[in-house]
C-alpha cells in the first residue's frame, strides 16, 4: 500500500489506538482519549453532526480525508466511515500528512 495515511490509520488499529465507529468515537472524546477525529470523504453529513458536535464541545480537531469509506475499510480491516485517533503520537503524524494533502480539509462546520 503507498498510501501513507492508509498504512499508518492500518498500523494505529493493530497497536489498538484507532477506535471505529460514530458511537464508539463520540464516547472516547466524552472520556478525553481521542485526540483526533478523521472522517471519510462519502461520511454521511447527517451521521457526523453528533460526532462534530462532541469534537467541537471536547476540543477535538477533525478532518475530512479524502478516502471513501471502501477504501477505509481495505487498510483497517473493519468498515468504518468515521474513526477516532487515541494516540498523540499517531495523531500529530496523521494530521501533518492530512494536512500535507491537498484533498485534506479541516472539518469545522457542525
Amino acid at each position: 500500500m503507498n498510501d501513507r495515511i492508509l498504512s499508518l490509520l492500518g498500523i494505529c488499529r493493530r497497536a489498538g489506538k484507532l477506535v471505529i465507529g460514530a458511537d464508539p468515537s463520540i464516547d472516547s472524546i466524552q472520556k478525553h482519549k481521542a485526540r483526533l477525529i478523521i472522517f471519510a470523504s462519502d461520511f454521511s453529513k447527517s451521521s457526523s453532526k453528533p460526532v462534530l458536535t462532541a469534537a467541537h464541545n471536547g476540543d477535538v480537531k477533525t478532518f475530512v480525508i479524502s478516502r471513501s469509506k471502501d477504501e477505509v475499510s481495505i487498510a483497517v480491516g473493519k468498515l468504518c466511515g468515521v474513526m477516532a485517533v487515541e494516540d498523540k503520537g499517531f495523531a500529530d503524524k496523521l494530521t501533518v500528512l492530512i494536512e500535507n494533502e491537498l484533498g485534506g480539509e479541516l472539518h469545522d462546520k457542525i
